[in-house]
């Protein structure tokens, strides 16, 4: 028995394609494709709107705080100040060098840490006291980085040494840790 010969391919008229014939698939493949989209579920948990982020408030301002310093009735000087996050919580701190106005010599500083309360409308308060006062230093350099409070304090080594010339030099960091102020040399900070 004999077979009836197969038909050449070539002769079958879907096995040629033409520009029109791929036109039309790609516009096919097209619209299935948009279509798929705009049937596909939305992320999980996810709503219309979301709501913008909550703005940091200003960082507190150093001249209108109530610091623990006594001046014998005189004026006290915000010397310096710096801002920065140092808790973690997205809001600044102000970190404020203040002493009392003296008309010779290097009066004490103290270092101190103001935050404010819940809103931006909230006074400015001390919350830490990173140095008192009557430890004698005196404050060259502050800054606030990455969230740490780095310092240089001038202090004198015995009674024997003139209030206006300090002979010892400390650069030391305070970080917040487990809810206070830890203070570090600024060697011992970088090993940490």
């Amino acid at each position: 028995m004999q077979l009836p010969a197969a038909p050449d391919l070539a002769d079958l008229a879907h096995t040629h394609a033409g520009p029109m014939r791929w036109l039309a698939t790609a516009t096919a493949t097209a619209a299935v494709v948009a279509l798929a989209g705009l049937f596909q579920p939305g992320p999980a948990g996810a709503t219309a709107t979301a709501a913008p982020a909550p703005r940091p408030a200003p960082a507190p301002e150093a001249a209108a705080v109530s610091y623990p310093l006594e001046c014998a009735g005189g004026p006290h000087t915000v010397a310096r100040r710096v801002s920065g996050d140092l808790d973690g919580d997205g809001n600044p701190e102000t970190v404020a060098v203040v002493h009392c106005e003296a008309g010779s010599g290097t009066p004490p500083s103290g270092v101190y840490v103001l935050t404010r309360g819940r809103g931006t409308d909230a006074p400015a308060r001390v919350v830490a006291t990173l140095v008192a006062p009557d430890q004698h230093r005196s404050v060259t350099e502050l800054a606030v980085r990455d969230g740490a409070v780095l310092a240089t304090l001038l202090g004198y080594s015995s009674l024997d040494v003139p209030r206006c010339c300090p002979d010892e030099k400390e650069q030391v960091s305070w970080r917040w840790r487990g809810g206070a102020f830890v203070r570090a040399d600024r060697d011992e900070a970088r090993s940490a």
